[in-house]
């Protein structure tokens, strides 16, 4: 028996290894996976990684692993499997069946946090909708105590009665939620129209990248900040004031790898903020081993919101925590991104886009924070003076004159 904290539930993780996928990556993924976990109050104990083509269409994983899993489970007391993938409602019930424990999927997981970090009514509602709409087709999976009652043509039991009932009372909720949200999306375009012609500005990025903490440095606010997944579920605006350039700055949703496609759908008025936006800082973790990929999850985010051709600013942030190992000279394998400097990245595409200015940074030291500055006023001034041709003795100076 595995010795653990009993305060908390244990958890076995479980993914597949596809094709053409290097096996550092589904490390990586099931690494992120354990990291949610956490972040909902979980302790993973064990990790369970199958080579396959396709997920099994009964089990996810093959029937041996299931089997392996199954007596580890069984021989640990483990209460929750959870698969870096999101499972069918077939699946969801063969695999409950094969293991005698609680199942959860990436997307359940994910919403799960949610749920737990919605502070305001306008997120609450927000994830409510989107666990509705996943629950809807996995209703039958919670009615296996009345199968025997449910039978063939003309031996309808009082078990499908029941979830045809749940069925109705879930689409009238998800009705009525979707009421909610117009309502609410109404109120917030119209708060947006309030604030006016001023520039705005939206720090965007994978999720715990930093971003609250970069808002709370240039806006001097107390936003909430935390080193967790989804530390921010709320678009939080606050005026920002860099020399005599006053602009409004949004902390918006950090995004993830395969994150919910109803999620995205019912943070719709949240992500508004993103497509609303004059300028977008992108936020980057470089110490992240897995940082590229990303970079092009939040670009295929923001492609998804019509967003991917606004001006933005490149930031890659935590240079205090990064971290390589150099090769040997006599070693003849080819460099991996382990083996890369920080020097050695400021001199690739990153630092020398010419379509994006780009800022080394560490939030938590400060380090270069005022480069951030600069380069920000520079982005807005553009901004702003096309907005207000008229207003350019803003940017006078004695040592600047226009």
């Amino acid at each position: 028996m595995i010795e653990t904290d009993r305060r908390k539930e244990t958890a076995i993780l479980i993914g597949i290894n596809y094709p053409g996928q290097d096996y550092r990556e589904t490390e990586d993924f099931i690494d992120e996976l354990s990291f949610l976990a956490e972040t909902a109050g979980v302790l993973p104990v064990k990790r369970f990684i199958q080579k396959l083509d396709i997920p099994d269409p009964r089990t996810f994983v093959g029937s041996g692993k299931t089997q392996e899993i199954a007596r580890f489970v069984d021989e640990n007391d483990i209460d929750i499997a959870i698969f870096d993938d999101e499972l069918s409602p077939g699946q969801l019930r063969n695999i409950e069946k094969a293991l005698g424990c609680r199942i959860l999927d990436r997307t359940n997981l994910i919403l799960d946090i949610f749920a737990g970090r919605a502070r305001t009514s306008h997120a609450r509602t927000q994830v409510e909708l989107a666990q509705y709409q996943y629950l809807l087709p996995r209703l039958a999976g919670l009615w296996t105590h009345l199968e025997r009652q449910r039978g063939g043509i003309g031996l309808r039991g009082p078990g499908e009665t029941e979830i045809e009932t749940d069925r109705r009372i879930i689409r009238d909720k998800i009705a009525h939620l979707k009421e909610q949200l117009k309502k609410i999306d109404v109120q917030m375009a119209a708060q947006r129209k309030n604030r006016g012609k001023m520039v705005r500005v939206s720090l965007v990025g994978y999720t715990n990248v930093g971003k609250s903490t970069i808002m709370n440095l240039l806006s001097k606010s107390d936003v909430f900040a935390e080193n967790k997944l989804f530390a921010t579920l709320d678009t939080t605006t606050r005026k920002v004031v860099i020399e005599n350039l006053p602009f409004l700055m949004s902390d918006t949703v950090g995004f993830i790898r395969k994150l919910p496609h109803d999620l995205v759908k019912s943070f719709k008025s949240t992500l508004d903020e993103v497509r609303e936006s004059d300028l977008l800082i992108h936020i980057v973790d470089i110490s992240h081993p897995g940082f590229e990929e990303q970079i092009n999850i939040v670009n295929e985010t923001l492609a998804d919101l019509k967003s991917v051709d606004k001006p933005v600013i490149l930031v890659f942030n935590k240079i205090d925590e990064f971290s390589y190992t150099e090769k040997d000279e006599d070693d003849l394998t080819p460099a991996g991104r382990e083996n890369i400097s920080l020097c050695d990245l400021k001199r690739t595409w990153m630092a020398n886009d010419k379509n994006h200015p780009t800022v080394f940074i560490s939030a938590r030291t400060r380090e270069n924070l005022e480069e951030l500055k600069r380069l920000l006023y520079e982005e807005v001034k553009k901004i702003h003076i096309r907005r207000y041709p008229y207003n350019n003795f803003l940017y006078q100076s004695e040592d600047n004159p226009l």
